[in-house]
């Protein structure tokens, strides 16, 4: 298996770093468009992992934007399979790359989404992933598979979700997929800050946009962002967080192979982040458009997008500011095998200290980058294979899960946390 990965910012760095570990591949090649970003990864792995486990890396500097020069660097190496660790603004081209190339892909996020024109908040326009499942046809009868949505959410919780259906439920009326954490950054002066734990310009599109939601009897639909505000208890300390409907993949990945009667995803943002997102929607600095601005360069085009992003922290390097957890999980309901009530809430927690200790990477980031490694390494094994645009919840869950856990994996610990089937929910 020879890799190329694309992208070494926080996430890419860390799939680096997960896979730097492992013995599944002959080559990874690390590219960015800063030539310096992609050597940094390699000379951490050099330094922590010795000149034998840093020979099978490469640097390499690539143009995202650009699906040919996606495809000749694949080529040039003889690539077999390509990583997209770029924001989803660059998929297409990643994607299309890829295909050209005739490598597998994986990504951890899918095509964006276009709101419907007319009536946004009750019915999807484009949902998440639609240009890529639209080719799936394509895909398969070239024989390559692309592997979709397999980081943390989506990736580990379709994962969750594909062995509560398979091992856990007889038949299942929701799947709800929660995610919270109790993670604060500070200042130099020690000051808890603004600093989202991830891109910002993925945050936006995701929370700013109409949460997609699927119900058995009348499909996908779409409601207010932030609605339905409930109050859920994330384990190992983590306590209690207000989580509210996001636009997520799970909910347009999930159905097409695991039936339920409810499929949602809700995210722990807090009141303040809230608020902030609210504000900058309000002043237009979510929009993606470029505008010409006046600067003493002269006039420059600037979307405002990413200014926001250009002025907040990088995500892939606040860790040593952060402290706390995150946890990732999936509450599933429904009946047993005996016909019994059940409520299961299957999750794994990362805590930063020790992300930062094993892999000098924050704990949302790097909490995302080892299931595109165990993925790739299922692969390798054949255990995973196929051909076409699929996701995780396609695969069998019990390899994932058992390669994840394991002390000669990736010894990475999840859990499945009975609930209260009854418990109600409590709205703040």
């Amino acid at each position: 298996m020879r890799i190329l990965l694309v992208g070494a910012g926080g996430v890419g760095d860390a799939i680096a770093k997960v896979a730097a570990k492992r013995d599944f591949y002959e080559l990874i090649v690390v590219s960015d468009y800063d030539f310096s970003r992609a050597e940094r990864t390699i000379d951490w792995i050099r330094n922590r992992h010795g000149e034998a486990k840093a020979s099978r890396f490469l640097a390499a500097k690539i143009d995202a934007s650009s699906a040919a020069n996606v495809a000749e660097l694949a080529r040039n190496h003889n690539i077999t399979h390509v990583v997209n660790a770029v924001e989803p603004k660059f998929l297409p081209t990643v994607f299309s790359g890829a295909f050209t190339a005739g490598a597998n892909y994986i990504d951890m996020a899918m095509s964006l989404s276009e709101p419907h024109e007319t009536d946004p908040f009750h019915q999807p326009g484009i949902k998440l992933g639609d240009a890529q499942y639209a080719v799936h046809d394509q895909w398969e009868r070239a024989g390559r598979l692309a592997l979709v949505g397999v980081g943390v959410e989506p990736g580990l919780s379709n994962v969750f979700a594909r062995y509560a259906a398979d091992h856990l439920f007889s038949e299942i009326d929701e799947i709800s997929v929660k995610d919270g954490s109790n993670l604060s950054v500070t200042d130099d002066q020690g000051n808890e800050i603004f600093a989202p734990s991830f891109s910002i310009w993925t945050t936006i599109e995701e929370c700013l946009n109409p949460p997609v939601l699927f119900d058995r009897s009348r499909g996908w639909y779409t409601t207010a962002p932030f609605s339905e505000p409930e109050i859920f208890e994330f384990p190992e300390g983590i306590g209690s967080v207000e989580c509210v409907n996001v636009e997520h993949e799970e909910v347009t990945m999930l159905p097409r192979h695991i039936r339920a009667n409810r499929f949602n995803f809700k995210y722990g943002l807090g009141r303040e982040f809230i608020e902030v997102l609210k504000l900058l929607h309000k002043l237009g600095l979510d929009k993606t458009k470029p505008h010409r601005v006046r600067s003493a360069q002269g006039p420059v085009d600037v979307a405002p997008r990413d200014m926001v992003a250009a002025v907040l922290p990088d995500p892939a390097t606040i860790g040593p500011r952060m402290t706390g957890k995150t946890c990732a999980g999936v509450l599933v309901t429904g009946k047993d095998f005996d016909g019994k009530d059940r409520a299961t809430y299957l999750y794994h927690v990362a805590d930063n200290a020790e992300t930062m200790a094993e892999y000098n990477a924050q704990c949302v980031v790097a909490q995302t980058a080892f299931n595109p490694v165990i993925a790739l390494e299922l692969m390798a094994q054949g255990i995973w294979r196929g051909a076409g645009v699929l996701g995780p919840e396609a695969f069998d869950a019990k390899p994932f899960l058992d390669l994840m856990s394991s002390t000669h994996g990736y010894n990475e610990r999840w859990v499945a946390q009975e609930r209260l089937p009854a418990s109600p929910l409590r709205h703040p």
